[in-house]
């Protein structure tokens, strides 16, 4: 039987494998992978923001061998050094003073919802436990983190959603401080909106939110689960800003291709939670930390996102040269980038798929571009002629 077949009889149906296609994943290396019948693939959607060195780099795969065959899993009663090492890199690379570990994006979200409206209740009295967050705005799947997600489809048949949630317009100042009121605890936004469209904020945008929130005593908080770890040429995303916020939230890319979470916090909001209020069993595993180690010493390295930060000009560079008069819009920073077309996006990607080259869609209009951050300008070349083929044959 095969890998479809099998999926199809005992997985339940919750993704759209895009394109509907037959294409059954093998073996990975640096931006290739290769599928069942030994097809390669130049991969540029490196596991959705996650395969941030490439598929199987050879520092991460050593860090988790090597861990592996030392301690696999403890739980969180006991003190395991790859976790200690990890927190304290974070905070010696952000304003953070202390971090939670945990599994994913979600759950990071979920960390720091909690987070808040305890600060909330603490400073601005016990009714302060509303949080604005964007419209267009995507925080994960959980019920907490996909109420605070501002976009109605993903609300639809989980209803009634979780109280305390409402919405501004993405860079649009006015519309939070409108919403401002004697329940708002925290402002949750991601500083590159990924799901929503691939959206960065505007500087003013972030400054008036920090402004906004330390006139009313309210958390900034960032997520930073698909922009951060390099994706945009810095180590966050708000560091293109020179905006800080009080709490951040990572995953995706900092594991190295093995799940994560980071609920990471900044002066009084990083003492709010104690024994008792949150935890998570696999939190901190010391494999996944052992990984997420390997994957911030290439990323830190003086060169790396300088070299990013240059990829991701050149490749918006040579999107802009496409002739093609489908194209309405190409957006994004470093290497995290959307091209906005009039047409059909799911048969761009199809055709794409069938070059060689792996990209998706989203809101069925918007091309996503989440190359792995080892890349070359080659690949960047290689990849750009298969779309130009691509859009030729579709718009």
């Amino acid at each position: 039987m095969s890998v479809k077949s099998l999926e199809k009889q005992y997985i339940i149906n919750t993704y759209n494998r895009q394109p509907e296609s037959t294409l059954s994943l093998k073996r990975g290396e640096g931006v290739y992978v290769w599928d069942d019948g030994g097809n390669r693939y130049l991969d540029f959607v490196s596991g959705l923001a996650v395969n941030n060195l490439g598929h199987c780099h050879p520092k991460v795969v050593e860090a988790i061998s090597s861990q592996a065959q030392k301690l696999m899993h403890t739980s969180n009663l006991y003190y395991t050094e790859p976790q200690a090492r990890l927190a304290e890199t974070l905070v010696n690379h952000t304003p953070a003073d202390k971090v939670f570990f945990c599994n994913s994006g979600a759950e990071a979200n979920e960390a720091a919802i909690k987070l808040a409206r305890k600060f909330g209740k603490q400073n601005r009295g016990e009714r302060a436990h509303e949080i604005i967050t964007a419209e267009r705005s995507f925080h994960g799947r959980t019920l907490a983190a996909v109420t605070a997600t501002g976009q109605p489809k993903y609300h639809q048949g989980f209803e009634p959603m979780v109280s305390g949630f409402c919405y501004g317009k993405f860079n649009d100042l006015d519309s939070f401080a409108a919403l401002v009121n004697e329940n708002t605890c925290a402002i949750l936004v991601e500083p590159v909106q990924g799901e929503g469209g691939v959206y960065p904020a505007s500087h003013e945008f972030l400054a008036g939110l920090r402004k906004l929130c330390d006139e009313h005593k309210l958390l900034l908080v960032f997520d930073e689960v698909q922009c951060g770890i390099g994706r945009t040429g810095k180590l966050l995303a708000w560091e293109h800003y020179g905006v800080e916020p009080d709490v951040y939230t990572l995953a995706k890319g900092l594991g190295g291709g093995l799940p994560i979470g980071v609920m990471a916090a900044r002066g009084a909001a990083a003492d709010v939670l104690v024994p008792g209020d949150h935890a998570s069993t696999f939190g901190g595993n010391p494999v996944v930390c052992a990984a997420a180690n390997a994957v911030l010493q290439e990323i830190l390295d003086n060169q790396f996102l300088a070299q990013v930060e240059q990829l991701g000009q050149y490749f918006k560079g040579k999107l802009k040269e496409l002739d093609n008069p489908g194209v309405v819009d190409i957006r994004g920073l470093g290497l995290m980038i959307g091209m906005e077309i009039n047409g059909d996006g799911a048969a761009v990607v199809k055709a794409c798929q069938e070059k060689g080259l792996l990209i998706n869609c989203i809101g069925g209009k918007t091309l996503r571009f989440l190359p792995p951050l080892v890349l070359d300008e080659e690949h960047i070349d290689i990849a750009v002629t298969v779309l130009q083929k691509a859009l030729q044959e579709c718009l």
